[in-house]
């Protein structure tokens, strides 16, 4: 936190040791040289220059040049370079010609897959930017005795602020004085229910969320009024320390960032002491020419880089972006589309996230009828009920706007909308009233008439459930009215504990007939008749409890972090599936050491009362535990840990703009089922990245040892042909159409293939296990052999048969084009997707078998190095296309075999 969380910044700069919350008033004021009456004019602008503006530091913008940079700078990106720059070097050696068709295809594909990752990136949001959007356009201030409007950013410490009912609070402040003052601070401390205000000074451990004597800036006045002085601008607020926080997260890399970054250094580790073996067997060994080296290990450098790899991983996660935005969930971040399937826990917010955010009632209680679970129009109506909510909406300040929004307090809002949805009216024409304290805690008005036992004018009452029966001495059972005997106190208290055991927040009703309008309050407030209780709640969200429970059969575990009391959490988690036996608080958090809450997070899945940082711990103990998390929110106070999860998911409906600044994926409908559908969706993401990089590599495998033991065989076998410089079993170029042939369409296609049905059935892969797994890469290496033995038995066959090396390179550039495009088909069979579930692939093979079909049957075969084929010549490439086939139906069965499914 910052510092003058816990301490205070004085006019002298010297920090105190006692926080605003814990001081009196007067004190506040005179520490901040200020007075009740404000500050003059001249100490405003004085204090302006010194403070500056009341406005949040921005963020430095990203240079679009350094990102566009970036986007050249990965491990596979820096290989192709390697392979376009052996191109161009062979024109080093004697007698030949630099390789600029190889060398300029290449960079082709670096520079489109680095503008397309370029535009993408660029339209990221900056956290820091939406934070500054919560600054107030103007604020109503006592300056030298009198009030006026000025521009929230003018505010300075010493300020007076005056704020009433709708005001949101545009710097932190101490209060000097409140008239039923409560302010709605969930976007800051998660609790969805209004704070009271007022001006008494709290304990200096008091944690933020109670924090009754300071207002916050980003925060709502949402009832009544407050003059409270300004202790706090800028980045010195509760809501700046949330800002730096979020300036400082940790900078971390998705999972499959880091995972991309992994299998681009084994490639090139790979490459490069492949290319040095092979050179020392043909310098030493073979005692092959130097140029046939270089030509070599060109060859393998082309035959080894998955070219099509970055464009096929961006163009993929760009379609899933797109499936997810079909599904109401915006990502920011591409790669996060594939972190989504690698989440195995899900920390989320209850206010927003998991609940409403809308105080319902759900649950009233009337003497002689017991507990009614309310349900607007389906509830069974009587005149006792009847009675009760129509004091509880005629008792009331809350208001319908001409919009059909509501205005006011949230409870009251509850209030009006529980008797307007079981048709019952309200008393608008009040004769008096005695308004509600914080510390009366309890309001009064007086009607005409009342559709109840007794005469007008009528006193009507609300408030907490033992105000108010302390003031009744009579109550309402089955239309009369009755003595309150001891029998019917203990009825009302067993009710109203029941409720609050539930995590209802409860109110009383009550009522006196014929009572004088121009009473004094104690007089209208004393001698009523109880009539009942209401108990509301911020409900769960349609459909939230078959998603968690659709996350936890997936094997992801789902813990509640809030603002929010411990008894209150534990109940909504208990309705949503949420394991609720064990709740820890944020104090809990703090007293811990790493080792204590690294046990902890296993054990509890409810955290109650946390503020920022505590969210932040509890993800970044997860995260070190080995978990990939997840984490929800809609809040201000989510911000920071939304930056430090894994994948960071904000609501889009009722989400801050701090919140979806600094998250990764925004839902669009703030509903929990869409974190379970992309969570499907990244999963099945994933899969299709597997494919397509168990398709290329298996392939790459196979052309590079096709090239190494053909260049070996040849020079044992037909020493005359292989120990030229043309000597090699296929040409870079025809390599190259190769990879672009089956590496581009067919492996974009299998990017669009659709989930497998299990998908959300298995078990979340393990955080350490990457797109290679141990299936992975048996079946890459299983491949790469059954295509280098039966292509290589095809080449020396054809070699051996028509004595032309041009004719043998053709038949293996087709045999090798033929066979790769069908194990587009076989990648696929541990998935069970049948052929024709993904017309995209079907239609990517058609179109490449026409386009090589096309190379070989026109002049640009001769650009290729390569022949029109006979009949004969088929018949050689289906002789080797039979092996292959079993070959990849042995290598699946066997891998079933051994890893399972």
């Amino acid at each position: 936190m910052h510092e003058q969380a816990t301490r205070e910044r004085p006019l002298d700069g010297e920090a105190t040791d006692v926080p605003w919350h814990a001081l009196e008033p007067d004190a506040a004021l005179s520490r901040l040289d200020s007075s009740a009456d404000g500050l003059d004019s001249d100490e405003a602008e004085r204090r302006l220059e010194r403070y500056g503006p009341n406005k949040l530091v921005e963020d430095e913008s990203v240079s679009p040049l350094s990102l566009l940079v970036s986007q050249f700078t990965g491990p596979l990106i820096l290989l192709l370079f390697v392979a376009a720059g052996l191109s161009l070097a062979v024109g080093l050696l004697p007698g030949r010609e630099p390789e600029y068709t190889d060398a300029a295809l290449i960079f082709l594909i670096v520079f489109g897959n680095g503008i397309f990752g370029f535009i993408q990136d660029y339209r990221a949001e900056k956290a820091l930017e939406a934070l500054k959007e919560l600054t107030l356009p103007s604020a109503t201030v006592r300056r030298g005795g009198s009030l006026r409007e000025v521009s929230a950013e003018d505010i300075v410490p010493g300020d007076v602020l005056i704020l009433d009912a709708g005001d949101a609070v545009p710097a932190d402040a101490r209060i000097l004085d409140t008239a039923d003052c409560r302010a709605d601070e969930s976007t800051l401390t998660g609790e969805s229910t209004p704070v009271e205000k007022g001006p008494a000074s709290v304990a200096e451990a008091t944690p933020l969320a109670e924090h009754r004597s300071v207002l916050h800036a980003g925060t709502t006045v949402v009832r009544g009024r407050a003059e409270a002085v300004v202790v706090g601008t800028a980045m010195d607020t509760e809501l700046g320390d949330i800002a730096d926080q979020l300036e400082n997260v940790r900078q971390r890399k998705t999972p499959f960032e880091r995972e991309v970054d992994r299998l681009g250094r084994r490639i090139g580790v790979g490459i490069v002491a492949l290319i040095v073996v092979i050179a020392l067997i043909q310098l030493f060994v073979t005692a092959t020419d130097p140029v046939v080296v270089l030509l070599v290990a060109v060859t393998l450098a082309v035959a080894a880089v998955p070219e099509g790899l970055p464009a096929v991983v961006t163009l993929t996660l760009a379609l899933g972006s797109r499936t997810l935005l079909e599904r109401n969930a915006l990502v920011r971040n591409l790669s996060v589309v594939q972190s989504l399937g690698a989440v195995d826990f899900v920390v989320t917010d209850k206010t927003g996230t998991l609940t409403e955010n809308r105080m319902t009632v759900t649950r009233a209680w009337v003497p002689g009828r017991r507990a009614v679970e309310f349900g607007g129009e389906s509830t069974e109506m009587d005149p006792a009920l009847s009675a009760l909510l129509a004091c509880g909406v005629t008792c009331n300040d809350a208001t319908v706007l001409d919009d059909g929004t509501h205005r006011g307090d949230p409870t009251e809002i509850a209030l009006l909308t529980a008797a307007k949805s079981a048709g019952v009216d309200g008393v608008d024409d009040r004769l008096s009233e005695v308004p509600f304290t914080s510390e009366r805690r309890r309001m009064t008005v007086v009607v005409d008439e009342f559709d109840a036992p007794g005469d007008g004018p009528v006193a009507l009452m609300k408030g907490g459930p033992e105000v108010v029966l302390d003031r009744c001495d009579r109550i309402l059972v089955d239309g009369d009215i009755e003595p309150l005997t001891e029998e019917y106190r203990s009825e009302i208290e067993a009710a109203t504990a029941s409720f609050a055991d539930d995590a209802l927040r409860v109110l009383g009703f009550a009522y006196a007939p014929a009572v004088d309008p121009d009473a004094d309050g104690e007089t209208l407030e004393s001698g009523l008749v109880f009539l009942g209780l209401q108990g509301m709640t911020d409900p769960p969200r349609e459909g939230v409890a078959a998603a968690v429970s659709d996350c936890q059969s997936a094997g992801i575990q789902v813990t509640m972090a809030t603002g929010d009391t411990a008894q209150t959490a534990r109940a909504i988690a208990t309705q949503v599936g949420i394991d609720a036996d064990a709740v820890l608080t944020g104090s809990d958090i703090a007293q811990m050491s790493e080792s204590e809450l690294h046990h902890a997070i296993e054990e509890t899945h409810v955290f109650a009362r946390v503020e920022p940082e505590h969210k932040v711990r509890i993800l970044r103990a997860l995260q070190d535990v080995g978990y990939t998390v997840a984490m929800t929110g809609d809040g201000v106070n989510d911000a920071p840990a939304l930056g430090n999860a894994d994948v960071g998911i904000s609501m889009g409906e009722r989400g801050t703009q701090v919140a979806q600044g600094a998250s990764d994926v925004v839902l669009r409908d703030d509903n929990f089922v869409t974190i379970r559908d992309a969570i499907a969706e990244g999963r099945g993401i994933f899969d299709n990245v597997r494919k397509f990089v168990n398709y290329l590599l298996s392939a790459n495998a196979g052309e590079v040892l096709v090239v190494f033991l053909g260049t070996l065989l040849g020079a044992l076998l037909f020493p005359d042909v292989f120990g030229t410089g043309s000597g090699l079993v296929i040409t870079p170029v025809a390599l190259l159409w190769l990879n672009l042939v089956t590496d581009g369409f067919p492996a974009l296609a299998l990017g669009a293939d659709p989930k497998s049905g299990d998908v959300m059935k298995r078990p979340p892969r393990p955080r350490d296990e990457g797109v290679l797994d141990d299936r992975t890469i048996a079946s890459i290496v299983g491949i790469g052999v059954a295509l280098t033995v039966t292509g290589l038995g095809a080449f020396f066959y054809a070699l051996a048969e028509s004595g032309s090396l041009v004719v043998a390179q053709t038949v293996l550039f087709t045999f090798l084009v033929t066979a790769e495009l069908v194990r587009t088909q076989s990648v696929r069979l541990r998935y069970r997707l049948s052929v024709l579930s993904n017309l995209w692939l079907v239609g990517a093979v058609g179109l490449s078998l026409a386009l090589h079909m096309l190379l070989l049957y026109t002049p640009i075969a001769g650009a290729f190095g390569v022949v029109p084929l006979g009949l004969r010549e088929w018949g050689w490439v289906a002789g080797a296309f039979v092996p292959f086939l079993l070959a990849n139906l042995v290598v699946f069965r066997v891998n079933e075999w051994l890893f399972g499914r």
